[in-house]
């Protein structure tokens, strides 16, 4: 039913015949890149306001940005659309309080020129009216018509191969997965999307308990003096803190601010939102950890954290987002390192089994690490387009944050110690991996063991004065939901009578739904009913009745491990091997977030330097996603020359562009 993807390659990559293979493979893969020619229309549709009917200016507005617009990049254009809707949003509140036309038109003005820049032919001039169609042939073209960014009810989804970029913001829009808020950089995560989550954080919290960690929950406000202990930890974060100043508000005076904060009520140690919470939890260890007998120490919090970002993506960027994090205190070193590579382990794991994306596990090259962490180690997986997205992390923090904050233990022979510790997470970032992993332009793709509805059953109803044939679909489809339900799996049933049997279809291919089981009165006579899965399968399938329980979740399992195997395929294929700098270079200088199907990953022997380091990140944006636990345990690096330095390697390292 479900197809194994063909030619299924294995993630580890240890010997040197295959090194020479995929060589080989990625020099004839690079010469069809770079012979094909990739467009980057970044097409934004807009209803413009009526007061611009000059045709010349039109002209001169076209002319003055079509060259600019096309070498924009994916954050330039991302900045340029922030700009747009926030001048739209001043717009509509000054029609609100009753601005006159004239004074309104430089606002008009200004936005035009913004979305100008951002697609030079949006202001290109009119085309003359066309003579009326025939109603039924308009109405027709007006369906085929791509939506405009006006239109926030659109359903339009925007091909992976035209704009990824687009594609990822339509599918979070288009299926109710999270919204824009009022306040800049922050995201209303909504029902779907928050039931992804919960999955999520059902089967880890699971998962962290098993390791020995308890849930507590800590204080968002951090003094500031807290921060200031650990140097490094300080130095990574100032950047992205918010901070509270004062603790009240007051009428302003003048009366011309409203608001203001009241002069009187100024902190003497200023409030740190939390960007992260080993400050505060290493405060509470000092008191918490006396004897060895007190370690280890395993805590787990489930929170919100704030990180103020200028550029963001819903999901992947966020100025505040939703995550766990757990931090450990051990009397020995060798403990708090297998705790923070344990659970790596456990996150790669959950990745693999729940959301059916696999990833390369790795340590983060010496200026990647976490702001403090004397090792810093990751799970990379890979998106559609060829770029990486770092998914999960563990620390060792060593003994920094334990005499940061005087955290010291009486060992066994009466001597004090410094504390060794740890600290991991995953965040909501991990619903931008899963859409990015399995979604198609139609939609979402969900794996069934993450999916919040997994089977939906949408009932014919009979006709109308049909009683006995309700009353025998009734039977039925409760009959098929207890089976369904007996097999552990989460149903919904869509009776609702407003809604067409073809849009119910619809909307939950659109939502992922793995599995639609449609059930009439015919069916009903005949004893069967219909299968239709999301993907993996073509066409539909016919089930009896009275094996629908069993068919459906062996379906669902079959399913789960196509998914998987297909990711496991697309990130075996796209990890190219011993390409020289200049390969890599070429490959990815021109590459964007908004190209689909991008040249991939880059597994070199690499020496560890990073001034060199960040000299490749300037000259093609790329970044060290890791140094691969398989390949570097088992010594790939030794006698190959670094293929940037030409110096002898210490590394083998996975390079690539990064969300």
């Amino acid at each position: 039913m479900f197809p194994k993807p063909s030619h299924l390659i294995g993630l580890t990559i240890m010997a040197s015949t295959l090194a020479m293979s995929r060589a080989f493979q990625f020099g004839t893969r690079l010469a069809a890149v770079s012979s094909s020619s990739r467009t980057r229309a970044s097409q934004v549709m807009v209803r413009y306001p009526m007061f611009i009917n000059s045709s010349s200016k039109t002209r001169t507005l076209s002319r003055r940005f079509m060259s600019t617009a096309a070498s924009l990049t994916d954050e330039q254009k991302l900045e340029l659309e922030d700009k747009i809707k926030q001048k739209g949003d001043e717009i509509r509140t000054l029609k609100d309080d009753g601005i006159s036309k004239d004074d309104l038109k430089p606002h008009v003005a200004e936005l035009l020129e913004l979305k100008a820049q951002l697609d030079p032919s949006s202001v290109a001039p009119k085309k003359k009216k066309q003579q009326q169609q025939p109603k039924k042939k308009k109405q027709n073209q007006q369906q085929n018509q791509k939506p405009t960014n006006d239109d926030a009810e659109s359903d339009y989804i925007t091909p992976r191969a035209e704009n990824y970029s687009r594609w990822y913001n339509d599918i979070i829009r288009v299926c109710d997965l999270a919204d824009d808020s009022p306040v800049r950089g922050c995201m209303v995560i909504k029902p779907w999307g928050m039931s992804l989550w919960d999955s999520i954080k059902n089967d880890l919290d699971a998962r962290i308990k098993e390791h020995g960690a308890e849930n507590a929950y800590f204080p968002l406000l951090i003094p500031k003096s807290f921060l200031e202990k650990e140097a490094e930890h300080v130095d990574g974060f100032a950047k992205e803190c918010a901070v509270v100043t004062h603790h009240r508000l007051t009428a302003d005076p003048s009366g011309e601010q409203g608001l203001i904060a009241d002069p009187e009520a100024e902190l003497e140690d200023p409030l740190i939102i939390r960007p992260t919470s080993e400050t505060m939890i290493w405060h509470m260890f000092k008191k918490w950890i006396v004897s060895h007998r007190d370690l280890p120490l395993k805590m787990n919090q489930w929170a919100n954290v704030m990180r103020w970002e200028m550029r963001t993506r819903p999901f992947l960027r966020t100025s505040e987002f939703l995550w766990q994090e757990g931090h450990t205190a051990h009397a020995t070193y060798e403990g708090a390192l297998e705790d923070a590579k344990d659970m790596l382990t456990q996150y790669a794991d959950m990745c693999e089994k729940l959301l059916a994306i696999p990833v390369v596990k790795g340590a983060k090259s010496p200026s990647e690490r976490f702001a403090g962490a004397e090792e810093t180690f990751t799970i990379e997986a890979l998106m559609q387009n060829g770029w990486a997205l770092q998914s999960g992390t563990s620390h060792f923090l060593g003994q920094s944050f334990g005499k940061a904050f005087d955290v010291t233990f009486q060992d066994k022979d009466g001597k004090q110690q410094d504390v060794w510790g740890t600290s991991w997470g995953v965040s909501t970032r991990l619903l931008g991996a899963l859409i990015m992993t399995h979604s198609d332009d139609a939609g979402l793709v969900l794996p069934p063991r993450v999916a919040p509805v997994q089977v939906v059953v949408v009932p014919i109803p009979p006709k109308k004065n049909d009683e006995e044939g309700k009353v025998a679909l009734n039977d039925a489809l409760d009959n098929l939901v207890a089976d369904l339900k007996s097999k552990g799996l989460k149903v919904k049933v869509d009776d609702r009578d407003y809604v067409r049997n073809g849009a119910k279809y619809f909307e939950w291919e659109r939502k992922g739904v793995p599995l639609r089981i449609e059930l009439g009165p015919r069916d009903v006579k005949g004893g069967v009913c219909v299968f239709k899965y999301r993907v993996g399968s073509e066409g539909k399938e016919t089930v009896n009745l009275d094996e629908v329980g069993t068919k459906a979740a062996e379906g669902l399992d079959n399913l789960q491990e196509y998914l998987l195997d297909s990711a496991k395929e697309r990130l075996a294929g796209n990890i190219n091997m011993m390409a020289t700098y200049e390969q890599m270079r070429d490959a990815l200088e021109a590459d964007e977030a908004s190209e689909y199907d991008g040249p991939g990953l880059y597994l070199v022997p690499w020496k560890c330097d990073a001034e060199n380091e960040d000299k490749i990140k300037e000259e093609c944006k790329a970044t060290i996603r890791c140094y691969p636990t398989d390949v570097n345990e088992a010594g790939m690096w030794e006698g190959k020359k670094c293929f940037y330095s030409g110096e002898d390697a210490t590394h083998m390292a996975l390079f690539g562009r990064a969300f």
